[in-house]
């Protein structure tokens, strides 16, 4: 599949959505959809023979790092994994020597970890092109896999409804934000005031929402948020490198945003439920068990009820980070 026009992609690296036009972000969810046909048909698209990626793990994964070595191997590339014990990224080694030494061994590097000013200083350095893989502030290609997701079961983007319930601060609620405001959707970010993204980067997206035709809201009352709804997400209520003391602060501030049946009911029956994982929506985890023990909930930020029932998408969302991951891979390089 080729680019039209004044698209391209080559040698640009994948570091946060506000660096793409909506037009561009769009040319990737396409070309997402092209390459997750062909594998549905089995037809080869080893579009880097003899390539190779290098995949920096700070912080790990199953969706992530399995998306990037299965795409990277359907492309005909080979994927070296670097877990957090195996490299010295700004302990031992600069950011910047780092970048620099794969950079000329590599011919692109994933990155998943802790700041975004880290994939930035890797990117600036590497002469390659750079993926963030997740940092704390932004998901990018969490995002292309959620709206390639919509897309399948709404066929189109604009003008859809999408609800974020709970802390919303971080990446997930950041990058959702921007990408709805990119793509000319509804977004509204549901929790305590306190849990609202910053002041800065609304002001950023609420310029782009003048461009797009998108809207931004934000609302403390879960059934004032979810009417109309074609879509409710959540996350964990704690991320990954924050402390096991926070749990108790968290579940009391974010219980009332649940996700949960009646919420679900509240939004309509069009509506669908998504969540990027892992989920804590039952017994079945060492964590869930222990928050059950010390706290005595069954479940989290989503009802077991919601999580396996007949609207959620979760799964279909987690298949489509490989689709749009190896997307961003073919056409950087």
């Amino acid at each position: 599949m080729d680019f039209k026009g004044d698209i391209s992609f080559k040698g640009r690296s994948f570091l946060k959505l506000l660096d793409f036009s909506p037009r561009e972000i769009g040319a990737l969810l396409d070309l997402a959809a092209w390459l997750k046909a062909e594998k549905k048909k089995g037809l080869p698209h080893r579009l880097h023979e003899g390539k190779n990626v290098a995949l920096i793990f700070e912080k790990t994964s199953t969706r992530t790092r399995c998306s990037f070595e299965v795409a990277a191997s359907d492309l005909g590339m080979g994927a070296v994994y670097l877990d957090p014990k195996a490299s010295q990224l700004g302990k031992k080694e600069s950011i910047a020597d780092t970048a620099r030494v794969l950079g000329r061994m590599f011919d692109g590097i994933e990155y998943r970890g802790y700041g975004q000013e880290r994939v930035e200083t890797l990117a600036q350095y590497a002469g390659v092109p750079v993926w963030n893989g997740l940092t704390n502030e932004f998901h990018p290609t969490q995002i292309l896999a959620d709206f390639l997701t919509i897309q399948e079961h709404f066929g189109s983007l604009e003008g859809k409804k999408l609800v974020y319930m709970g802390d919303a601060r971080y990446n997930m609620g950041n990058s959702l934000m921007v990408g709805c405001a990119k793509m000319g959707m509804q977004f509204v970010a549901c929790a305590p005031e306190a849990y609202f993204p910053a002041g800065a980067l609304i002001g950023e997206c609420r310029a782009i929402a003048e461009q797009t035709g998108a809207s931004l809201r934000f609302e403390t009352d879960p059934l004032e948020a979810v009417r109309g709804a074609d879509v409710i997400y959540t996350d964990v209520w704690v991320s990954m490198g924050e402390a096991e003391e926070v749990w108790a602060q968290r579940i009391k501030d974010l219980l009332p945003y649940q996700v949960n049946g009646a919420l679900m009911d509240a939004a309509g029956p069009q509506c669908r439920f998504m969540h990027c994982l892992p989920a804590f929506h039952d017994l079945e985890t060492e964590t869930g068990r222990a928050i059950h023990e010390k706290y005595g909930l069954d479940c989290m930020e989503v009802t077991h009820e919601v999580f396996e029932g007949p609207r959620s998408i979760v799964f279909d969302e987690a298949e489509n980070r490989m689709h749009t991951i190896k997307a961003v891979m073919a056409a950087t390089l």
